[in-house]
């Protein structure tokens, strides 16, 4: 296969760029990814990517693969990354993520992180390859509505949206570690109407639609997780007939167990949140 150049991902029209996503992501583990391009920018938008930090490989005109870059700070998020199917193999994936490597490191950042399901095993020995190691798995859990709880201790309030994103920001900042996707800046972009609940040491924010709840971001610092466990119940007692679903994104150590404790189900896939430090 002929030789690729990388080029940063802003010098593509945007339905290229969606093409080459769609075809890399037609096999996923999750199932194809069903994305149109009218919801293409809300997806960029949903994870944090930076067009102008992401770099393409290209060989001609046709896009091989595509690493789609998070700045968070200190750190980078790889967002996303792909190839397509005809493309496997070429190098073009790891190519992109030692240009990565090595434009982060000039940056002088701290780390470099994503999440990757744990089932996915070529791309996990690529990123243990370039020294990425895993921090936390990652859960996801669901609840069916007829499952019955304890009664509710709480009756919490949302807390607005400003002060659910500070809470969030200051946990992080406090050194919590917590997947892009269930932080400040991607629910500060979220279509979703989304409220937030606090109690002691845990946050809650779900959205609450006609047929689930959808819990986008749970997070107790204390070990025991006695807070979250009352956030979780106040939240089956505010929407006794419907069943929850949460993404895999929760870590066990800071919520995810008192979803466990009530008898949510993981699913069957999970994820790992993997850090590389730099330099």
């Amino acid at each position: 296969m002929s030789a690729f150049r990388l080029v940063p991902a802003n010098v593509v029209p945007p339905a290229q760029l969606h093409a080459a996503f769609s075809a890399a992501f037609a096999d996923y583990l999750l199932g194809p990814f069903a994305l149109s391009l009218a919801q293409w920018p809300g997806f960029l938008a949903r994870q944090a990517a930076s067009l102008s930090r992401s770099r393409l490989a290209l060989r001609g005109d046709d896009i091989l693969a595509f690493a789609l870059v998070a700045p968070r700070g200190q750190r980078w998020r790889l967002a996303t990354m792909g190839a397509v199917p005809l493309a496997r193999g070429s190098g073009a994936a790891p190519a992109l993520l030692d240009e990565l490597i090595a434009r982060a490191t000039l940056h002088g950042l701290a780390a470099l992180e994503l999440e990757v399901f744990a089932q996915n095993e070529r791309a996990l020995r690529l990123y243990r390859s370039r020294g990425f190691v895993e921090q936390a798995p990652l859960h996801g859990y669901s609840l069916a509505a007829e499952v019955a709880l304890p009664m509710a201790k709480l009756q919490p309030a949302d807390v607005g949206r400003q002060a659910a994103l500070a809470w969030l920001d200051a946990a992080e900042a406090a050194g919590t570690l917590l997947p892009l996707q269930v932080s400040a800046p991607v629910l500060a972009v979220s279509p979703l109407a989304w409220l937030a609940w606090q109690h002691d040491s845990a946050q809650l924010v779900f959205a609450a639609g006609e047929d689930e709840v959808q819990i986008l971001s749970l997070v107790d610092r204390q070990p025991a997780q006695q807070a979250a466990r009352q956030l979780l119940l106040a939240l089956r007692a505010a929407y006794p007939a419907l069943p929850w679903r949460v993404s895999q994104l929760q870590r066990p150590e800071l919520g995810g167990d008192a979803l466990l404790a009530l008898g949510c189900n993981r699913a069957p896939l999970h994820q790992y949140l993997m850090q590389r430090p730099l330099p």
